[in-house]
């Protein structure tokens, strides 16, 4: 009522605004309180926090609370947990002032002589000078001594005193040479005695034995024996009587009535027709190997023959027309046999061993024509294929190099040394011009044929290894079983390009030196792989065609027949050759 009382007189008579007074009796204005959506805050932590940011925020936190009141810091609340308050300690101004890893270290402005001077000073008399300037007393320690000696250190002892000690020492030494005149003998003799000690002041084991022992006891004996025998072993048996080469023939005769070797082929023996089909069921299986079969190669251009490598350290040739039993065995081996390979007719053949030999066989008597080593274990071995050059030997070898012998004179002629790893693949093409080395330097590099100088490197980040390479029917592209589980094609044409849409996928050869190969019209790929399984893909569209389980353990190689276009062969770690 007094606010619209007060609005009606504002006008004066003469229509001025008239200002406005409060009257005695009036009640006094109120003012309405102005109104938020925000919540109702306390705002009392928050003032306590504030204060006291300086002390949380340098603080750590105090591991016996259970509720933390502000947000700490990843510092605040990973760092150690600190007794009391110690003046280097991270946190606060001093938390930049660590210079070594154990906190803070001053530096001493005292040389290292100075103070091991005073250090053995102090050991011996007792007193040392006060590194402290501010100190009043300059010395530390035993002052009686200090008095005494006249506050002298042990490097600077004066010249009598020296004197003094000399003549000490000596009388010191008479004495001991006097005594030992009077000394009792036994007691010279024992050991325990202090006159012992000083006479054999020298370690009694020192220098050398006057008396060596010439004569060994039975045990030596025995014991050198069986080491030199052991250390024979491990050579490979050099020694003639250990690997004498020697070859059994098994067969029922060696010629037959017409006077035909065992090894001639069959004159009707030919292609029935080029189209090849994939296998379904185990023909025969020839067992003789006592451990796994490492290779197979059937006999050149006929197939009548298949040659086996065996880790038995034997070699074996079987018959696959006929009976189907082995036809000669050829020893010469003093260890696991890796691999094998024929001439072009048929009538010599490599083996290469872990015992560091290669040696060239007559495939028919058994005999070894030669025997070449470089000390160190051939990988792979192979015979130039061009009718004019069967007498040139490629070998792959242990130490990186591809080493080239001329087999009539028995000398190595080139060495081809690129590789960073073990050779594994040797692979003539281009009309045996050029050929390709794989390594367990997960490269490939080629090679114009004797001369040795890379002419093609290829090596990319995501290949691996690849310990078997073979060649296209129609030679323009090599097959290639890499260690990660899939076979790569690459062209043989200049540029030794990767062929990206032909892949071959599916089998498992991680860590097995599993062999490629293809069907003599080149329309299907077969692998082994190492569960036992024999794959074969198709070459056009490179699906997976047929899987044979073969073997127990891995099957390490299959070759397909060259004239009966349905049959192949396959080898495996269980010492079985199948032939389906």
């Amino acid at each position: 009522m007094d606010l619209l009382q007060s609005y009606t007189d504002q006008n004066d008579d003469d229509g001025s605004p008239k200002q406005l007074t409060s009257s005695p009796e009036a009640s006094p204005p109120r003012l309405i309180p102005s109104k938020t959506s925000a919540p109702k805050v306390d705002d009392t932590m928050l003032a306590l926090t504030v204060a006291n940011a300086n002390q949380t925020l340098s603080k750590p936190i105090d591991p016996t609370q259970h509720l933390v009141a502000f947000n700490p810091t990843y510092d605040q609340l990973w760092a150690p947990i600190y007794g009391p308050s110690h003046p280097y300690a991270k946190d606060g101004i001093a938390q930049g002032m660590r210079n070594h890893k154990l906190g803070f270290v001053e530096n001493a402005s005292i040389e290292p002589f100075v103070f091991d001077e005073q250090y053995n000073t102090f050991h011996k008399y007792g007193y040392a000078a006060d590194p402290s300037a501010s100190a009043g007393n300059n010395y530390i320690g035993d002052m009686e001594a200090l008095q005494k000696n006249d506050a002298i250190s042990v490097y600077n002892i004066p010249q009598h005193e020296q004197k003094k000690r000399k003549i000490e020492k000596k009388k010191e030494m008479s004495e001991n040479e006097d005594m030992e005149e009077e000394v009792n003998p036994a007691e010279v003799d024992n050991p325990a005695s202090d006159v012992w000690l000083m006479k054999n002041r020298k370690s009694p084991w020192s220098g050398k034995k006057e008396g060596l022992q010439t004569e060994l006891t039975e045990e030596q004996k025995k014991y050198a024996e069986e080491y030199a025998k052991k250390k024979g072993e491990e050579k490979g048996g050099e020694k003639g009587e250990v690997t004498a080469d020697k070859s059994t023939f098994h067969g029922k005769e060696e010629r037959d009535y017409q006077g035909r070797s065992w090894i001639a082929p069959p004159k009707d023996a030919k292609a029935t027709n080029d189209h090849c089909y994939i296998p379904k069921r185990l023909v025969h299986t020839w067992s003789g190997h006592t451990k796994g079969v490492s290779a197979i190669r059937f006999f050149p251009k006929h197939g009548h023959l298949i040659l086996s490598a065996g880790m038995d350290t034997k070699v074996k040739i079987w018959d696959v027309f006929n009976s189907g039993k082995c036809m000669r065995t050829y020893m010469g081996h003093s260890q696991a046999v890796r691999d094998i390979s024929f001439c072009n007719d048929g009538s010599k053949f490599l083996t290469a061993g872990y015992d560091k030999k290669i040696k060239y066989w007559d495939t028919e008597t058994g005999q070894v024509i030669s025997t070449f080593s470089t000390g160190k274990i051939p990988y792979v071995v192979k015979l130039n294929p061009d009718d004019d050059k069967q007498n040139i030997l490629l070998a792959g070898m242990s130490d990186k190099k591809i080493v080239q012998w001329d087999m009539n004179t028995g000398q190595i002629t080139q060495e081809y040394d690129q590789h960073l790893g073990a050779v594994n693949t040797i692979t003539f093409v281009d009309n045996n011009r050029r050929f390709v080395t794989s390594s367990d330097d997960k490269s490939l590099r080629v090679w114009e044929f004797g001369i040795p100088v890379v002419i093609k490197y290829i090596s990319e980040p995501h290949m691996h290894s690849m310990p078997s390479i073979s060649v296209h029917p129609n030679t323009n592209w090599l097959a290639a079983q890499s260690l990660d589980n899939q076979i790569l094609i690459y062209s043989t044409r200049e540029r030794f390009q990767l062929n990206k849409k032909k892949r071959f996928a599916g089998h498992i050869v991680a860590g097995y030196a599993c062999q490629v190969n293809f069907s003599p019209d080149g329309r299907f790929v077969m692998s082994g792989d190492g569960e036992g399984k024999c794959w074969f893909w198709d070459w056009k569209t490179c699906k997976v065609f047929r899987t044979l389980k073969c073997h127990e353990g891995v099957c390490i190689g299959c070759e397909w027949h060259p004239l009966e276009q349905s049959k192949v062969a396959t080898c495996g770690w269980d010492g079985l050759i199948k032939y389906w």
